[in-house]
């Protein structure tokens, strides 16, 4: 039985105290890290190809592990996050995707590196569970879209360090060395975790106001659902297959992006780390706006249905023109198109992260972004090996790729919108 939720046209937060934006920010700087050791995979891919001699099939063997892990680890995560809590559970993430990064520095062979990327993205997969368990936990409604918007953000920031640091680090060092100095930063967050993050109802420095504007929210039961219960209910298939149809654009820019620039510009090392960055940095405003839009929206009186969809339907439409990249000769001109797309694929994925906190009871929360975050590895598993076959059977033409990007968010939009009509409140 659903409930529709309330939309809400409340006034802006009174001056009740700011604990909870430090937790965001802890959860922005984790899903930098986080990127950086995704990416970096990526943006060595010219020079692991050329010391390896692995070829286009050779790569999306590896990243296909990668998220044959993430799909196994973020089904996992999930419900992990749901029985031990976001501090724990985000803990226990980045102990093993840490360990994992580094261990790349002794991988020898597609092999060797396909196995720690294995353990990359079982550890990688815990970071969205983890962190939007902690925003539905410290934020009331009306804020989350934007606060997930922000630590989101961080996907950006990562992608935007990587072509600079890396490229830096290697002609230092080598790339070995860059994978054990990244592996450091790890280490770091996990102490300041440790250190600053409670629950809201354990934590010493919260004060009594903000704890209030937290949980302005009616109450809803935090016990844990079972996937079973979860799995019949089509609010849950709402969510899943917008991550389906989403999720593997986002991994083929953030994989294959930097070997596509590297080739069709005829760039190095050295000069393809900025046009990069620049994408990304795109990619940040995006994902910040797509938050603030849709936040703004309800604030202003919209329901939190028309406010997620209006968004992202915009969202999909500005992805559009990333159709004709591969026919631009100009690097900033190709850059300014394709960060728009990346800008908008993270918009849009504010907004559907939003939606399990949206429509189901806090205990559930972990679980349905978890089935929704293995089913989006899946696709990226199903993407991988499609993007290196067509690559080596049409000699690295990504046209075909290109099309099947601009396309897929008004798929995904139609599919969350068939589902759940109304974003209805569900009562499981």
């Amino acid at each position: 039985m659903a409930q529709a939720i309330e939309s809400g046209g409340a006034p802006p937060a009174p001056n009740v105290g700011r604990y909870r934006w430090l937790i965001v920010g802890l959860l922005f700087l984790a899903t930098a890290i986080n990127y950086v050791d995704r990416q970096m995979i990526g943006v060595l891919k010219p020079t692991l190809q050329q010391e390896m001699g692995w070829t286009e099939g050779d790569f999306a063997t590896i990243v296909f592990w990668f998220q044959v892990a993430y799909a196994i680890g973020y089904i996992g995560f999930g419900r992990i996050v749901d029985l031990i809590g976001a501090r724990l559970g985000y803990a226990v993430a980045i102990v093993i995707w840490t360990v994992s990064h580094m261990a790349h520095g002794l991988a020898n062979g597609v092999t060797q590196f396909a196995l720690a990327r294995f353990g990359l993205g079982i550890g990688e997969s815990g970071n969205f569970p983890a962190g939007i368990r902690a925003v539905t936990d410290w934020f009331p409604q009306k804020e989350r879209a934007f606060a997930i918007g922000l630590f989101n953000a961080g996907a950006n920031v990562g992608a935007i360090v990587t072509p600079l640091l890396v490229p830096f680090l290697v002609l230092m060092f080598d790339w070995r060395v860059a994978f054990y100095i990244t592996g450091l930063l790890g280490i770091v967050w996990l102490i300041a975790w440790w250190a600053l993050y409670r629950h809201p109802d354990e934590h010493p420095k919260l004060s009594a106001d903000e704890k209030a504007w937290i949980q302005q929210d009616p109450a809803d039961p935090v016990t844990p659902i079972g996937w079973r219960r979860l799995l019949g209910v089509k609010e849950t298939w709402s969510y899943a297959l917008g991550k389906f149809f989403i999720d593997p654009i986002w991994w083929f820019f953030l994989f294959w992006l930097p070997g596509y620039l590297f080739e069709r510009y005829d760039m190095d090392l050295k000069s393809f780390g900025l046009p990069l960055a620049a994408i990304y940095l795109i990619s940040d405003l995006g994902s910040i706006a797509g938050g603030w839009l849709s936040s703004r929206l309800i604030k202003a009186g919209h329901t939190p249905n028309f406010a997620r969809k209006v968004t992202m339907f915009l969202c999909a439409c500005c992805v559009v023109p990333v159709y004709f990249a591969q026919d631009i000769d100009n690097v900033w001109t190709a850059v300014l198109i394709i960060g728009l797309a990346t800008a908008a694929h993270q918009a849009f994925s504010a907004n559907l992260y939003t939606l399990p906190s949206d429509i189901f009871p806090r205990g559930a929360v972990g679980s349905v972004v978890g089935i929704g975050g293995m089913l989006g590895a899946v696709g990226g598993m199903s993407m991988a090996l499609f993007t290196g076959y067509i690559l080596e059977k049409t000699s690295n033409n990504y046209q075909i790729l290109f099309a099947i990007c601009a396309s897929a968010y008004f798929v995904a939009l139609l599919a969350v919108h068939m589902l759940s009509p109304k974003l209805a409140r569900v009562e499981v």
